[in-house]
């Protein structure tokens, strides 16, 4: 059954698709050929690219039925961002960004927080698994449960959602000590961390004097367990 939330998500994937299309059209239409090289999309290169697409929506939704509440959702964005977070983790540079899975009624949604043109809003978001994971803006994803009972990962999810409906918004200063802001991983870090039954020790990286979590403090811990991580291709 489609919901109202992948009817969204289908709308969202033809608008960029026509939306890349113009942009191409564009492309190739105007500039100099002499100061600039050409990008050439043969017909091969677009059916390689849709073939991916089609299978990673296919690993999306296969991957629904490994996820539970209070799961970390990591991911592989492909913009230049993303590719800069993920070098700022020590241990293992995979993934650019994290969010908490929470099943309510039958859809996964995904609690995250997310600044830049991608959410104009800046607060914390709740999207659907598909389009957290949308291979149009990702390489992969990942899955990774925390062993905790079921009592604490209620409470982290309360925790987590008490910060969504709060608007909380994103931390540009990425600053660690403050709580009135987040950035994606200081919010799943600091939901575990405020929750009355946390047990977790997290590890705080270093960059010079600045301290943070980075999205590998977070799925790398030793009571984190990997589920799946997938590939697009």
């Amino acid at each position: 059954m489609i919901t109202a939330d992948k009817h969204t998500f289908l709308f969202y994937i033809i608008k960029r698709w026509q939306l890349c299309c113009l942009l191409f059209f564009i492309a190739g239409c105007n500039g100099n050929p002499e100061r600039y090289n050409r990008l050439i999309i043969t017909a091969a290169d677009s059916i390689k690219t849709m073939a991916i697409q089609q299978r990673a929506l296919q690993q999306i939704t296969g991957a629904e039925k490994l996820i539970h509440s209070g799961d970390i959702i990591t991911r592989t964005g492909n913009d230049f961002t993303s590719e800069t977070l993920r070098q700022l983790n020590q241990q293992d540079k995979t993934y650019s960004h994290c969010g908490i899975a929470s099943i309510e009624n039958d859809t996964i949604f995904v609690y995250h927080a997310l600044g830049g043109d991608f959410n104009p809003k800046q607060k914390i978001r709740r999207d659907p698994l598909l389009f957290f994971c949308d291979p149009y803006s990702n390489r992969g994803f990942g899955i990774f449960r925390f062993k905790l009972n079921d009592a604490a990962i209620k409470a982290v999810l309360i925790t987590a959602k008490k910060s969504y409906n709060a608007g909380i918004m994103f931390d540009m200063k990425f600053d660690l000590a403050s709580d009135d802001r987040m950035y994606c991983t200081e919010y799943v870090y600091k939901s575990f961390l405020q929750s009355p039954y946390n047990t977790i020790h997290f590890n705080i990286s270093h960059l010079k004097k600045i301290a943070f979590v980075g999205v590998d403090d977070i799925f790398k811990n030793t009571n984190c367990q990997e589920i799946k991580r997938i590939l697009y291709k």
